[in-house]
């Protein structure tokens, strides 16, 4: 499994869960993941939720999410992880903070989200996935979409002022504080991006928001020292095998923001050799995941495919 951040507070495990004939909440294993997870969710959307004895906010998700669930009235399944127990799935997913749950739909992940949040967006990411399409967006949603959009349109200027504002009203707010350092990123100071995040307490070091930011800054200093497109281009229609010079083509793709192009790379190296050079296709492909964030269209789509070399 992957190195994993997680937050080791707390001691309770998850409650017993039963796994009787029609329950809506149960175990699952490496061995009956397929089953419980992959086939069930082509009848109607499985959760699966990756937790561990000694992950306090998991304590704290656990009855929030079951009791949800079971609410929904059969709309979606649980199936809960042991990553204690049963490591190899969550590290093939890319997960590196629990709790981490993420919805299977059509034997493919789909959708997900990380950390203890809220039993009212608990409920609307389950009416989301099961199809129900009455979930508003906040105020502060949109000031972050307006942000991040900032970005992408080349004003981080106007970006910082958002994001700025928005910590300013709230400064436990980790989404602003990781925009903040991909505005620092997006002018290519590098240093400042990381000290914006030197000061991030520990309790929020697993936030999805920081962790993206931090996957940034690694990808920025990667991509610093490779060559030019044209030449791993070159390489590459000299000698389609040449995984080292596919790899730096993937680095250089998602700097440019093809991430559809790096996801294509990294999985046709792993499809040929996943073993090649310790797994580090595998590994760049669940750090690129981490950047983009659960949500992105390129994580969710990459990690169908990949879910689809895994486990078919």
């Amino acid at each position: 499994m992957s190195d994993i951040l997680l937050d080791s507070s707390g001691a309770a495990a998850s409650p017993d869960v039963s796994k009787g004939a029609g329950a809506l909440v149960i175990d699952t294993t490496t061995q009956s993941f397929v089953a419980d997870v992959i086939e069930e969710s082509k009848t109607r959307p499985v959760l699966v939720d990756f937790w561990a004895p000694w992950c306090g906010p998991c304590r704290t998700l656990s009855p929030i999410i079951e009791r949800a669930v079971n609410n929904a009235g059969g709309k979606v399944k649980l199936a809960k992880m042991n990553i204690d127990e049963h490591p190899s799935i969550a590290g093939q997913l890319g997960i590196q903070s629990i709790p981490a749950v993420i919805a299977f739909v059509d034997g493919q992940p789909a959708d997900g989200f990380l950390g203890a949040i809220p039993e009212g967006e608990v409920k609307a990411f389950i009416d989301k996935i099961a199809g129900a399409d009455d979930a508003g967006t906040s105020g502060i949603d949109k000031l972050i979409a307006e942000a991040d959009a900032m970005i992408a349109a080349g004003n981080p200027a106007r970006a910082a002022e958002l994001y700025s504002a928005l910590r300013e009203a709230d400064p436990e707010n980790m989404t602003a504080v990781a925009g903040l350092a991909r505005v620092a990123l997006a002018a290519g100071n590098i240093d400042e991006a990381r000290r914006v995040l030197a000061d991030i307490p520990p309790v929020k070091a697993n936030d999805a928001a920081i962790l993206a930011a931090r996957a940034d800054i690694d990808l920025a200093e990667q991509t610093a020292s490779l060559g030019s497109t044209g030449e791993l281009e070159e390489r590459l229609a000299k000698d389609p095998d040449d995984h080292a010079a596919r790899f730096d083509l993937a680095l250089q793709h998602n700097a440019h923001g093809d991430r559809g192009a790096a996801v294509d790379d990294l999985l046709a190296i792993v499809r040929a050799d996943k073993e090649w050079d310790d797994g580090k296709a595998h590994k760049q492909l669940l750090q690129f995941f981490d950047s983009w964030g659960p949500k992105d269209p390129a994580t969710l789509a990459g990690r169908r495919r990949l879910s689809s070399l895994l486990f078919s």
